[in-house]
């Protein structure tokens, strides 16, 4: 039995909507923000399907996700098929010259290993990590506009 986890974290980014959406639907630039995410590969023959890879500390997960709702310039929601147990959602808020990013992101973690570890601690470290990809993200997308 497994105990789910979730997290949201959330940033402003002055880049129009049309921008931060285009960066985040490309899952394979993802790495690029992403600390955790050592690749995403888009399945050529199911671009609904993507291969992901999260490496931290000596671990290696691995999983298949697939795109479960998708909303031109408002959500990405997706959870995997296969591998590590996750899902989760992107939504984006238009405010003109920039943009709201709001991250969700749940997973699973078997029951036995959430009570040796401190949900607490595994959830700050988590939560700290997600919104410092946020701020790289926000760094990636001003630095997408100038070129």
């Amino acid at each position: 039995m497994a105990d789910w986890l979730e997290h949201t974290v959330q940033i402003e980014v002055e880049v129009p909507i049309e921008q931060v959406w285009k960066l985040w639907a490309d899952l394979e630039q993802m790495p690029n923000w992403m600390k955790w995410i050592e690749s995403v590969e888009v399945l050529k023959d199911n671009p609904e399907l993507s291969q992901w890879k999260l490496a931290s500390g000596g671990f290696d997960f691995r999983w298949k996700s697939k795109i479960t709702r998708l909303v031109t310039h408002q959500i990405m929601q997706w959870e995997s098929v296969d591998g590590l147990p996750n899902r989760g959602a992107i939504r984006f808020y238009d405010r003109g010259d920039s943009s709201i990013v709001k991250l969700t992101v749940g997973y699973a973690i078997p029951g036995i290993l959430g009570k040796l570890m401190d949900n607490l601690f595994l959830g700050r470290i988590v939560e700290s990590t997600l919104q410092a990809d946020m701020n790289r993200f926000q760094e990636y997308a001003l630095k997408s506009v100038q070129e």
